[in-house]
């Protein structure tokens, strides 16, 4: 049965309903469905597990080039970053040229001499996969050539580039509605035939947690992070505030599609060390995507040890793929609990406040039998913490965190 037969039948089921629907009846009468409802749609099977990789824009924005993003490259294999799972580097945006005659893209000849193939071809000689940026509407967000009536041949261009991920963004859209956008990007990039991860970047304004698990791998919920601990920066909101929009959020994340509370910022300069292991441990919880937005040929060994924590990364990554959420708070200590893989947890011990405070998990908050005998692991201490029943206590530094797993 064609499409349009299928799309005919669903619509001759959903009649009767419509009866006493006048407005599903004047749907189902110019037959219609939203593009997530196309009952002919599947996902596109990518991202199993939270994407990892690094992306120009926090630490680079519009300064990027050819001989960043290969330095780049070359500094994910040598540092041991793409070993520990950081295999995605994605351009973001400004690295546009102008539109050929026949309305094909093309890259910035200054900054990207030798094309953008031969620089995708690069990163993938170094065993990492390549992404690259665009937006829904006629311009980006920093002005270059948006993909606006140009979706099927930018897909075309990015396949024979050889691109792996389209971070896709929601500047210059006007009143387009963003479900048909999105997908309509989506059925662009399959039409090539080559597997691409798709970034809905549309700052969670159309709830795409709603509508996009079909239609995309993951998409933001917020807008901007910016490199402080709290608080409105402009357009842009510190950490905490991303966490507390994103956090009611985790009964939408699977394998397959997930929230995306924006690219870290750990190694940029505006929290603390800890701060920074306390950012990295939530989106750890909120099985978030791990993009690196540093600088990383040129990072401190304080910001290698958090990005290269595999205890953390593990459960980040954990195949169960289910998010994190609070499940306490009492002042500026919270407690989190994230369900792992084989029965396991894991647990955050969170304080926002300015003063150390003593937090306790108990195990009626991880599902478990008080009596149950449990091993614990601290995941910043690298250490086996041994048995324990009942429950779990630890006094946490002010902005920081204090995260075990738990072992039947």
């Amino acid at each position: 049965m064609s499409r349009l037969a299928k799309f005919a039948a669903l619509a001759l089921s959903l009649a009767p309903v419509a009866l006493t629907n006048p407005a599903l009846a004047e749907e189902v009468d110019q037959n219609r469905l939203p593009p997530s409802q196309d009952p002919t749609r599947v996902a596109n099977g990518l991202a199993q597990t939270p994407p990892m990789g690094w992306n120009s824009w926090n630490k680079f924005a519009c300064n990027i080039s050819e001989k960043t993003i290969r330095d780049t490259a070359d500094a994910l294999v040598a540092n041991g970053m793409k070993q520990a799972g950081y295999t995605y580097l994605v351009i973001d945006d400004c690295w546009h040229g102008e539109r050929d005659a026949r309305g094909f893209i093309t890259a910035n000849a200054k900054a990207f001499p030798s094309g953008i193939k031969a620089l995708a071809d690069y990163v993938h000689s170094k065993g990492l996969k390549f992404g690259i940026y665009s937006d829904a509407g006629t311009k980006t967000c920093g002005g270059r050539p948006g993909s606006q009536g140009h979706e099927y041949q930018d897909a075309i261009t990015y396949a024979s580039w050889g691109v792996d991920y389209l971070k896709y963004d929601w500047c210059s859209t006007g009143s387009r509605n963003a479900e048909e956008a999105y997908a309509l990007m989506s059925d662009a990039l399959r039409s090539t035939g080559r597997d691409v991860l798709l970034s809905l970047c549309e700052w969670g304004t159309n709830k795409p947690w709603l509508w996009a698990s079909k239609i995309g791998n993951i998409w933001r919920t917020t807008a901007d992070i910016t490199d402080k601990w709290s608080g409105k920066h402009g357009y842009a909101l510190g950490m905490l505030d991303i966490v507390d929009l994103n956090e009611p959020l985790w009964p939408y994340a699977a394998p397959g599609h997930w929230n995306d509370p924006d690219m870290l910022e750990v190694g940029n300069g505006g929290m603390t060390t800890t701060e920074y292991r306390s950012h990295f441990s939530l989106w750890a919880m909120m099985a978030s995507p791990l993009i690196a937005g540093n600088d990383v040929a040129n990072m401190s060994e304080e910001t290698r040890a958090i990005l290269l924590n595999s205890d953390v990364i593990a459960v980040d990554q954990d195949r169960l793929g289910r998010q994190g959420r609070r499940v306490a708070k009492d002042g500026n200590g919270e407690v989190w609990v994230r369900t792992l893989a084989d029965g396991k947890r894991a647990a955050l011990l969170f304080n926002r406040g300015e003063t150390p405070v003593r937090l306790t998990v108990n195990w009626a908050q991880l599902d478990y039998p008080a009596g149950q005998s449990l091993k614990l692991r601290d995941l910043w201490a690298h250490r086996d913490l041994g048995a324990m029943k009942g429950s779990y206590a630890a006094t946490v530094e002010p902005h920081g965190v204090v995260m075990v797993t738990l072992t039947p």
